[in-house]
């Protein structure tokens, strides 16, 4: 963990898929100090990861971990929950959060358990969020507050961004992304419009959901580009009569060079735009 600002500490993951070798070790995780309480912002990818993430707060303070914030549902940033699963701890989540797990948990439960391996995946239990954030929540660690936002579709459905008022700084979850290629699992115009309203916020330095912390103003300007990018060329293909496979692989094809896991995810992101942008 590195202390990126004072009582605000940061594990920077891989830029990576999950698998055996970084065991689930992807995401960055958080946690903010304050004079009575810790909050966690995301937990990892395993429990292993979560309960190092425990480990590495002890190290620090002794004060309860009150709050473990879920950005959003991906196992690479919910599957540390069951290391904090004390009766002092509550966990947060987007109202649609709990939903989505339970749509969706099992599956990644079952998909990841093949990729790395019973040990790891098995102990990871699903938690579901006891509060439920419906628009924007306070959260008081003791003269140090976290303003807790759930936002419209965009990256996911149950995506929640966490603002440390005293640092001015921003958990960005996967809303924002730095050298990993922004991925697409709920609403393409929303996540656009997502952006316009993250760029008006006073946030000073961003902790992206992955990739190196940064300020606000340079981590914004390249996942726009790369949205913008993916919705101009598949409403030309959409406007052309090119069928939704082969806009697959030439939509926001110049935009390889700027990111990694581009091959991984791109595709993917130009499938769920068009069966999206075509409706319009």
């Amino acid at each position: 963990m590195q202390e990126v600002a004072p009582g605000l500490f940061v594990h920077v993951g891989a830029i990576a898929l999950m698998d055996a070798t970084n065991e689930g070790g992807i995401a960055n995780l958080g946690f903010v100090v304050g004079d009575d309480a810790v909050a966690v912002i995301d937990s990892g990818g395993s429990l292993r990861q979560g309960r190092r993430l425990l480990a590495a707060i002890r190290s620090r303070t002794e004060k309860p971990v009150r709050y473990v914030i879920n950005t959003h549902m991906h196992p690479d940033h919910v599957f540390g929950n069951s290391a904090f699963s004390d009766t002092t701890t509550m966990i947060v989540g987007h109202r649609n959060l709990a939903r989505a797990l339970a749509a969706r948990g099992e599956f990644y439960r079952d998909n990841f358990r093949r990729s790395m391996g019973d040990d790891l995946i098995a102990p990871s239990r699903i938690m579901t969020p006891q509060l439920p954030v419906e628009n924007e929540q306070i959260l008081d660690l003791g003269n140090r507050r976290l303003r807790v936002r759930a936002w419209p579709a965009a990256h996911t459905d149950n995506d929640l961004t966490v603002f440390d008022e005293a640092t001015a700084t921003l958990f960005a979850g996967d809303l924002v992304v730095v050298q990993h290629v922004p991925v697409l699992d709920g609403s393409l115009r929303g996540w656009l419009a997502v952006l316009g309203q993250l760029a008006t916020l006073p946030a000073a330095r961003v902790v992206p959901g992955h990739g190196p912390v940064g300020p606000m103003s340079e981590a914004l300007p390249p996942v726009q580009r790369y949205l913008d990018v993916l919705a101009a060329d598949l409403r030309r293909m959409i406007r052309d009569g090119i069928p939704i496979g082969a806009a697959a692989q030439k939509a926001a094809r110049s935009e390889s060079g700027h990111w990694q896991l581009f091959e991984e995810y791109n595709a993917r992101n130009a499938t769920a735009g068009f069966a999206e942008l075509e409706w319009e």
